[in-house]
């Protein structure tokens, strides 16, 4: 198989970044990247890859601050929903409100729309907006033998993003999660932003907040 996938918590509040990676290309996309920046770039060399892009479920703090220095040293293209700029742009005074110290991002390089295709070597990865979370909360589903969803800190296990920050929507997150990510195969493993996998078929049985 082809596609090269690793996830491991970074950063100050242990955010999930994901590699995807094509073996027949050495192309990647790292998803996430919330800091420990030498332990993505060393899980990179590990697997002879090289990014394209450093793709964003959302602007918190704690899921981009390790962009600006994946930027400087990859070169990738800093990728996010536009609906979160605003979030972006105030880095530094998010890290602040929790205590932790950043330095203002790079300009983003591309805004992403729902339903676009990124392609990672032979891969192809599905854009899904899922605001609530954030307004501009995006999933990236990747369809392979095995589909798995990127789903950042819109689903859980047995959970859902917290609504009570800036620009969260309770309203728009559950609507997000039953009309665009429980429509997708029962099978389809999530990678969420923190803590352990899940998949939809689960989530869709035995989630309190939006399960049956």
């Amino acid at each position: 198989m082809s596609l090269i996938l690793e996830s491991f918590p970074v950063g100050p509040l242990q955010c999930n970044c994901s590699i995807v990676g094509c073996k027949e290309t050495g192309e990647a996309a790292v998803i996430d990247p919330g800091g420990d920046v030498d332990v993505i770039l060393a899980a990179l060399k590990k697997h002879n890859l090289t990014v394209k892009y450093l793709l964003h479920t959302h602007a918190h703090f704690d899921h981009i601050i390790g962009s600006k220095a994946m930027k400087e040293k990859t070169g990738a293209t800093i990728c996010l929903s536009k609906g979160d700029q605003f979030l972006y742009d105030n880095l530094t005074m998010q890290a602040g409100r929790f205590g932790f110290k950043a330095e203002d991002p790079l300009p983003v390089d591309h805004f992403l729309e729902h339903e676009e295709e990124v392609t990672i070597g032979k891969h192809k990865a599905a854009v899904i907006h899922t605001p609530g979370h954030t307004p501009g909360s995006t999933c990236f589903c990747l369809q392979d033998k095995d589909s798995v969803l990127f789903a950042g800190d819109t689903l859980f296990q047995r959970s859902i993003g917290r609504t009570d920050l800036w620009g969260g929507s309770f309203e728009q997150i559950v609507d997000s999660i039953k009309s665009r990510l429980f429509t997708l195969d029962d099978s389809t493993r999530v990678v969420t932003g923190h803590g352990p996998d899940t998949d939809i078929w689960t989530e869709k049985k035995e989630n309190p907040f939006v399960g049956s």
